[in-house]
């Protein structure tokens, strides 16, 4: 087992994140040397993105998305009824000219 980096676990504990991720976090503290950051950079990526991910659920994320998508539908189906509107009024009007 890895050693711990007990401060950082402390630290992370009192941000209120769960003690398995905790421990995880502070463990890839206590691999990284100042060569091999890698463990300790990926552990703050799955936490960032953990972070974003719930930023954006409070935002309203996936139904804000699905509301503007649905909106964007509606949007190009009444462009497309317009113009084929127009098309049809053109084609009356090119057949009388003739």
């Amino acid at each position: 087992m890895a050693r711990l980096d007990k401060d950082l676990y402390k630290r992370v504990r009192e941000s209120g994140v769960r003690k398995r991720v905790a421990r995880t976090v502070a463990e890839a503290a206590g691999k990284a040397d100042s060569k091999t950051p890698q463990a300790l950079n990926d552990a703050a990526g799955r936490l960032r993105s953990a972070a974003a991910e719930l930023e954006d659920r409070a935002r309203g994320g996936p139904a804000k998305r699905k509301r503007t998508a649905q909106k964007a539908v509606r949007t190009r189906k009444a462009k497309a009824t317009e113009r084929s509107r127009a098309a049809k009024k053109g084609a009356r009007t090119r057949a009388k000219a003739r």
